[in-house]
């Protein structure tokens, strides 16, 4: 039976310095692709010749304040060869894009969406990239390290609230307290409004 650490050395086999030399933790394998360009172009690969038939997941993650800023993580698995892969590449803020593969998995229509939503990354040559939980036209994307926990007022007109989303007992707020979600942020832009 094949093995996720077997895909791996294929993969960095096939794709060269492409790929990083795996790196394994807690028994899970994770490689590193140097070029998000090439993406697409690994997981058809992983995919039509590893037998990688499943993908479970793609996520990302907001490394603000590094350039470059987002990495994508791509969770993937084979139903005939239990077996799991993870690849990463990370893409920068100022170009924000990278190649969707919903030409390699149609599953990936949605991850990319929310992706796109919440981060901002847009997936080049997606067939349908819109926001997929927030409305059209929204300006922000919430999911950004630099988007303050205790929300942002919009002018939208016919929705039921268009003032700050309410945090009390969010799962991110800072201890309890007495004070209001407002003052427990701990992100807060004007920390000198607390005294207020």
């Amino acid at each position: 039976m094949t093995t996720a650490i077997d895909s791996a050395s294929r993969l960095k086999e096939h794709f060269g310095d492409l790929i990083s030399e795996p790196i394994k933790f807690r028994n899970e394998i994770t490689l590193y692709i140097s070029n998000p360009d090439r993406i697409a172009e690994v997981c058809e690969f992983a995919k039509h010749k590893l037998g990688f038939d499943y993908l479970i997941d793609i996520s990302s993650i907001d490394d603000f304040g590094e350039d470059p800023r987002f990495t994508v993580v791509y969770e993937l698995s084979s139903i005939q060869n239990p077996q799991h892969l993870r690849l990463k590449t990370t893409i920068s803020e100022e170009c924000g894009e990278i190649p969707s593969v919903t030409g390699v998995w149609r599953t990936a229509d949605w991850h990319e969406r929310e992706a796109y939503d919440m981060m901002g990354i847009k997936f080049t040559d997606h067939p349908n990239l819109k926001r997929i939980l927030m409305w059209e036209g929204y300006p922000y994307f919430p999911l950004r390290k630099d988007f303050p926990l205790e929300g942002k007022p919009t002018e939208v007109p016919d929705v039921a609230s268009t003032g700050i989303a309410p945090l009390e007992g969010g799962p991110f707020v800072t201890l309890p307290s007495s004070e209001d979600s407002t003052r427990r942020e701990p992100r807060r832009r004007n920390p000198e409004d607390w005294q207020n």
